[in-house]
């Protein structure tokens, strides 16, 4: 895997899932993430990854063997219209819903919605509502 730029500065450095069907889980996070206006980073061997993602097959060298079982990610959507759509295209992928978009009572603001994807895993979108950011990310050059 080569890597030639990343984003970071946000609250996750990377998470890693372990799936049964590598094949489904691409087609699923490819139609999300190009809603969430999250590039793909690249493939190999038993993986994919996208940002701080990094999907493989238990038989990667880099899950050693082992399904991770039921996760939580959320993805930050820059407004609520990319929320739904995160929760439209999910569905339309292979997801499955677990918490329509709407109003959560997190804090004041805090619009999100929730699918499980192909393996169970619990994938939410949330935009917290008008909110300044000094930048979007930390762009990191190799």
């Amino acid at each position: 895997m080569e890597t030639q730029e990343l984003h970071r500065g946000r609250l996750i450095d990377h998470v890693q899932l372990v799936v049964r069907d590598l094949r489904a889980s691409q087609a699923f996070y490819a139609a999300v993430f190009e809603v969430l206006g999250v590039p793909m980073g690249g493939t190999g061997e038993g993986y994919f990854w996208a940002d701080e993602l990094f999907v493989s097959s238990p038989d990667s060298a880099a899950a050693q063997g082992v399904l991770t079982g039921r996760h939580h990610l959320a993805f930050q959507a820059r407004d609520r219209a990319m929320v739904d759509a995160f929760h439209r295209t999910a569905l339309a992928h292979g997801g499955k819903d677990n918490g329509a978009p709407g109003e959560r009572p997190y804090h004041p603001g805090y619009y999100a919605a929730f699918v499980l994807d192909p393996d169970g895993n619990n994938i939410e979108a949330v935009y917290h509502g008008e909110a300044k950011r000094s930048a979007p990310s930390v762009r990191i050059e190799f």
